[in-house]
This record gives C-alpha cells, sequence and structure tokens, in this order.
C-alpha cells in the first residue's frame, strides 16, 4: 500500500492518497485493487476492483498503478504496465491511477462494490496530477537514507513492512474534488509505504508536514502492535518518532533508547521518547470525530479498520540531553501545529491503550548493527536481488 499525503490549503484542506493492492496472485476471495482518499472536512472517495490483472508496480523502485476502466476507444488496448506521460494516461485510461516517487496521476469514481465494511464515498468523483519535489526521506537531509524500522525491515522478519517515503517533500498541480478544483504550488507532501499479509492488530499514527514559525520541520510518529513471520502467534509493541529540524535527523527507536505512550480510542495521544542524545514529548489533541478508512487486513481484505483526521493539535518538544544522561533545562525546540495528520487503527480500542516499545532479543541486537542493506544489494545483480531491494 502507498500512502501519499498532500496539504493544500490554509483551512485545513488536506488529502490522504491511499492505493492498495490485496492478495496480488490470486489466490483468495479478499483478492482486489484499491484507490481511496481523504480529502477536506473528512470527505471520502473510494474505488475498488476485484480484478487484480490491472495493477503493476515496478521491483525495484517506487512505481505502480491500475486501470479501472479505459477510455471506450481503448478498450482492446493492454493497460500501461508502467509509468505513462501525462497525456499517454488520459489516453488510455477513463478511471484508474499511475504514481511513483515524483508523480501521481489518476481519475476514480465513488465504486465501493466487492470492498468489505459499510462505508460511503461522499464525493462522486476525484482527478488529480501533481508532481513531488522529494526534500526529507529517512535519514539527514542530505545524508544516506535509511530503513524507517532498521535494516531488518529490509527482509522478510516483520508483519507488516512500513517505509517512510518521504517525511516532507513538495507538491506542485491539482485535484479536482467532486467538481471543486484545488490548484497547488509547492505544498507539504508526505509519503509511506506498507506491504505485508494486512496492517498491524493495532496501531496510531501522527504526521505533521510543517509547524508553526517552523515550515520546513516535520515529525512522524507511530505505535504498533506487530507481528513476528518466524513466531506465529508472538506479537510485540513497537513505536518510533522521527524528527527532521533545520537540516538535522532525530531518530528515536526502540532498539536504542525508549518509546512509550498512551493513546486514547479517539481524541488524545501522548508520546515520550528518548536515546542517549535526545528526549522528545508529542502531544496531539483533535475535537473532530475524523473519518473512517479501509485497510488492508490478513483475513477480509481491505475493510474499514482506522479513523483519521487532519485537524490534529499537535505539540512537539525536543530536548538534547547532556553526558550523565539529564535533560537539559532549555528547550533544543518547541513546535506546534493545527493540522496534523492523525490516526488510530486496528483494535481493540475499549480504553486508553498505555505501552512502552519492546522488542524482542535477538532482534533488538540485530537491528541495532550497522548494516548497510542499500550498499550490499548494490552489489548483486539485479535479476538476483528480491524485489524491493
Amino acid at each position: 500500500m502507498a500512502h501519499p499525503t498532500i496539504d493544500v490549503g490554509d483551512q485545513g484542506d488536506s488529502f490522504a492518497f491511499i492505493y492498495s493492492i490485496e492478495d496480488p496472485k490470486g489466490m483468495s476471495p479478499r483478492q482486489g485493487v484499491g484507490a481511496q482518499i481523504m480529502g477536506p472536512g473528512d470527505s471520502y472517495i473510494l474505488q475498488f476492483s476485484r480484478n487484480i490483472a490491472s495493477f503493476w508496480a515496478t521491483p525495484y523502485s517506487l512505481a505502480l498503478g491500475a486501470r479501472f476502466r479505459p477510455q471506450p476507444d481503448r478498450a482492446f488496448v493492454q493497460p500501461p504496465r508502467q509509468l505513462v506521460t501525462q497525456d499517454a494516461f488520459r489516453r488510455d485510461v477513463k478511471e484508474g491511477f499511475q504514481g511513483s516517487a515524483t508523480w501521481h496521476q489518476g481519475h476514480i469514481v465513488a465504486e465501493e462494490a466487492g470492498a468489505s465494511g459499510d462505508l460511503r464515498s461522499t464525493v462522486p468523483s476525484a482527478d488529480w496530477a501533481f508532481s513531488i519535489q522529494p526534500q526529507d526521506g529517512w535519514g539527514p537531509r542530505t545524508g544516506k537514507q535509511a530503513a524507517t524500522a532498521g535494516w531488518l525491515a529490509s527482509l522478510p522478519v516483520f508483519e507488516p513492512h512500513w517505509q517512510v517515503l518521504m517525511a516532507r517533500g513538495r507538491a506542485t498541480g491539482y485535484i479536482d474534488w467532486g467538481g471543486k478544483r484545488y490548484d497547488f504550488t509547492d505544498a507539504p507532501a508526505y509519503a509511506e509505504k506498507n506491504w505485508g499479509a494486512g496492517f498491524p492488530k493495532k496501531w496510531f499514527w501522527i504526521v505533521s508536514t510543517g509547524f508553526e514559525g517552523e515550515p520546513d520541520a516535520s515529525l512522524t510518529c507511530v505505535g504498533a502492535r506487530r507481528g513476528l513471520l518466524q513466531l506465529p502467534g508472538v506479537e510485540e509493541d513497537v513505536g518510533m518518532v522521527g524528527i527532521h529540524w533545520r537540516g538535522q535527523f532525530i531518530e528515536l527507536v526502540p532498539w536504542n533508547g525508549e518509546v512509550q505512550w498512551d493513546v486514547e480510542p479517539w481524541g488524545s495521544w501522548r508520546v515520550y521518547a528518548r536515546n542517549a542524545e535526545y528526549e522528545a514529548l508529542v502531544e496531539a489533541k483533535c475535537k473532530s470525530p475524523g473519518t473512517p478508512l479501509r485497510a488492508p487486513t490478513a483475513d477480509r481484505g481491505l475493510d474499514v479498520f482506522c479513523r483519521d483526521s487532519f485537524f490534529g493539535q499537535v505539540r512537539l518538544r525536543v530536548w538534547r540531553r547532556v553526558a550523565n544522561g539529564a535533560q537539559q533545562q532549555e528547550l533544543l525546540c518547541d513546535l506546534s501545529s493545527k493540522r496534523g495528520a492523525v490516526e488510530v487503527g486496528g483494535g481493540p480500542w475499549w480504553s486508553t491503550w498505555s505501552a512502552q516499545a519492546k522488542m524482542r532479543e535477538p532482534l533488538k541486537t540485530l537491528v541495532s548493527l550497522p548494516v548497510d542493506i542499500e550498499g550490499l544489494a548494490a552489489a548483486v545483480p539485479s535479476q538476483l536481488r528480491p524485489p524491493g531491494l
């Protein structure tokens, strides 16, 4: 699943695009391709198809797409199997999408038939085309990028896998949302991808692609209860805080520090994290009821499984720690945003989820090793390299 998010206006007008495929080999009734978008005012649209043959993706770079329906005069023309020009896409595709690290385009209509859950679209159609200029990935702005969950996340170890592709970038283009057109230039953008049998059993997510007075700063904060592929039925709570601020990258993760949280079923998130160098406190509130979204599940395919809003009030505080591990008196930064993206998913969410991230051994020790997966993969001939590396 690929998930770009665009913040296009001063009134909290934001869009989240979610492209997904379930069971790409077509071995079960849950197979399907979906494109869903969450829009301004917690509005929503989904187009879903059981025809997985229409989906394509490149094995070694970020590019994917699907054609739900061809243009009437192109019914007997094979659908695109790679990224094509904007004009070629419009010529061949009546309904569908294509996306990469630097380009997104599509046109979909409200069509939920086949998707699980009682969640209806609130707009009849959406059309979009925009370019993206990445700014920050998962690492220092000018340095080498890394796997979000450590180098082991590049291998079939965890379930599911998750990677922040772009903590912050700039998007330029347009989105037509049910007849209302949004044109934007250098709008803040974020992108991630997930892959595996389904989403975690339970999770939360906080993202901000800019703060008041610090428009280039960004925050990615998440906690999840995930499985281990080598140990069926065994789960662990993991979490992390990633901060890009004034060219620096501050990563607080459970294999070199601690992460703990108190998250209510909806409306309140509090995450504390620290390592030898930094401490961070993330607090978020949301008065909006948010909107349900569909997410991949292991047994039901694409189903209503999470709740999101673009109206999160997010506060981020970071302290630099001194040599003895104490907290400095002066804050490194104290940032606020009224337009954060917040989410809870999975469950059950009967009460406040209070937890501390704990990675099992030997995975905790292994993931802390300085392994350069990208460098190792580059040394392997492409025909022998596993997809995704």
